[in-house]
């Protein structure tokens, strides 16, 4: 029996073993065609060269870090990131082989800024003599502020486009919780606090709607500007088209001057061809061309590094898709060491979270500015914790369209004692002290734990109020005036003093720049993930020799992260934006 017992164990070593050195060579593998991309030799132009721009994947402020072997492969790419995109589309205005950009199969997602920040460079590369043609089955209204760069926009005869401008829905649910029996206890400080406002009222407060319907109008108007700017067409006409629905349909599109004309997919690329007379137009994928020209080289000895912070703020590990103190705090503390390295953008896409966590990055970042220039880049979203950790940097730059401010702090617990006694479920307690008890969703929250979490809640928000008072050299009172939970665009955020310039990450890295009297410069990111064996295997395995764990959709794996996050106490203290605005 032992004989096959050791037969069946080395038989099955085996397996692992010629496993593992799979995902070596395939890694090898990767690596092989990664450098042959950097050596310029993976895509090869011809003239009259067309980069046919797909924009079908989601427009992330990095390129997805995440190991997987599509991605290693260069095979699906999971997402665009603004730090390969934009040199890319630089590289390709200066590149002679290269005569123009069309971008179809159109399904713009990401977030208002990053598109914002886009469509600023392909205006540039349009003002280097070089045309955008662009082609969409249908035009949403995201789609539609992309392509309007574009020299010529042409639509399918039975699409439209959908212009009808900005709006926002809040789901209440107060006469639901008394209903159901299921209601959420509630401590916040501040009027503009609307994270929680749903669970309080069944209306929307006069403070709440003032703040969206600012800010609204504030991204509004950025967006019919660059579009008049491109379309030769006034704002006002352009909000009369909203308000008319004037893309309803292609035809009316065209009369609007919204589109230059209809096309079926085959006769859009007769359209491409027709710009090149008698030569042959060529074409190549975009993410084929963004593989060898997507990366900024700079040259010197000195450095500016890019510390990404994307997503929820949580106390703990984090990764690629969330923040969490602990490798945020390991990056910075990496930077500080590096002499070559004089100073860090803060890239910052991010509604907030734990506060015990944005207070631990702060204070990093508050020693790391004694030896290098911090300037932080604001994406979509700043909010909230995400300014928190903004807070202390020399200089913030933030686009227009960007959602920031809510300096606000809130805490929430979930209660069914009216839904268990109307079942029937009674839950007694046994305690040694009298306090130790915090919380029990079966019961009524005591009014000494909420006056407990009240006076944490009071602590925690004062201390962001100083924070943000130091870092922009303004009294306490004058923070709590503009803070209070209150949401702002960009725009505004500039106009009270919260963030210095606006502008997308390329105006952050020349203020860093400027701060740390350097010229020549190259670029290097954090945090790294996936950089060593220990983390791919981990990543692979779900552990140093764990099971092969299952793959999730990013969103699930997300929102697994999220709940398993809060979990922690430390996590229960939210410093948190409650939304997004969504353009479509």
């Amino acid at each position: 029996m032992s004989f096959f017992k050791n037969l069946v164990s080395s038989a099955l070593g085996t397996f692992i073993a010629f496993g593992l050195l799979f995902v070596f060579m395939l890694v090898f593998f990767a690596g092989s065609v990664a450098l042959m991309d950097e050596e310029g030799d993976a895509v090869e132009l011809e003239e009259n060269t067309v980069l046919v721009l797909d924009m079908g994947l989601p427009i992330q402020d990095r390129e997805p870090q995440t190991f997987s072997f599509a991605s290693a492969l260069e095979i699906d790419p999971e997402a665009y990131g603004l730090n390969t995109i934009i040199p890319a589309i630089e590289n390709a205005a200066k590149d002679d082989l290269v005569a123009g950009i069309s971008i179809q199969n159109i399904s713009a997602m990401g977030g208002i800024s990053n598109l914002h920040t886009l469509r600023k460079a392909l205006t540039a590369f349009k003002e280097s003599g070089k045309f955008i043609y662009a082609y969409g089955d249908y035009y949403t209204q995201s789609d539609y502020y992309l392509a309007s760069v574009a020299d010529s926009i042409f639509v399918h005869p039975e699409g439209g486009v959908d212009f009808r401008g900005l709006s926002a829905e809040i789901l209440y649910y107060k006469s639901a919780q008394e209903k159901s029996g299921i209601s959420m206890e509630v401590i916040r400080n501040g009027k503009y606090k609307s994270a929680v406002e749903p669970y309080l009222d069944d209306y929307m407060s006069k403070e709440n709607r003032t703040q969206i319907q600012s800010y609204m109008d504030d991204i509004w108007d950025t967006l019919l500007g660059d579009i008049a700017t491109s379309r030769g067409l006034s704002e006002k006409a352009l909000d009369t088209h909203a308000d008319n629905l004037a893309g309803a349909n292609a035809q009316k599109a065209i009369s609007a001057s919204l589109i230059d004309g209809t096309a079926t997919r085959r006769s859009y690329k007769e359209k491409l061809e027709s710009r090149f007379d008698e030569d042959e137009m060529e074409t190549t994928n975009f993410i084929d061309y963004m593989s060898v020209a997507g990366r900024r080289k700079g040259k010197g000895a000195d450095r500016i590094a890019v510390l990404y912070a994307q997503g929820e703020i949580i106390y703990g590990e984090g990764g690629a898709e969330m923040i969490g103190q602990e490798k945020t705090i390991k990056a910075l503390k990496k930077i500080g060491k590096k002499k070559n390295i004089k100073a860090v953008v803060l890239r910052i896409n991010s509604p907030g979270g734990s506060a015990l966590a944005s207070e631990l990055i702060w204070e990093e970042i508050e020693h790391l500015r004694e030896t290098k220039k911090v300037v932080v880049s604001m994406g979509n979203v700043a909010a909230s914790g995400g300014y928190y950790i903004a807070a202390n940097a020399h200089e913030i730059v933030a686009e227009p369209t960007t959602i920031t401010g809510s300096i606000g702090v809130w805490g929430v617990l979930p209660n069914v004692n009216r839904l268990s006694k109307r079942w029937g479920i009674n839950a007694e307690q046994v305690t040694t002290n009298k306090q130790a008890l915090q919380y029990s969703p079966f019961e009524p929250l005591p009014n000494s734990t909420r006056n407990e979490i009240k006076a944490a809640i009071n602590q925690i928000y004062q201390t962001f109020l100083t924070r943000v008072a130091d870092g922009r050299n303004m009294t306490k009172d004058e923070v709590h005036k503009i803070a209070q939970g209150r949401v702002w665009s960009g725009v505004e955020a500039k106009a009270i003093g919260l963030v210095d310039h606006l502008g997308g990450l390329d105006l952050a890295l020349e203020r860093a720049a400027a701060l740390a009297e350097i010229e020549d410069y190259r670029l290097t990111t954090y945090p790294k993930f996936d950089d060593d064996l220990d983390s791919l295997l981990e990543g692979l395995l779900g552990g140093p020799f764990g099971k092969i764990r299952t793959q999730l959709p990013p969103e699930i794996s997300i929102w697994i992260q999220g709940v398993e996050a809060l979990k922690n106490p430390a996590n229960q203290m939210q410093a948190r934006l409650p939304y997004t605005l969504n353009v479509n």
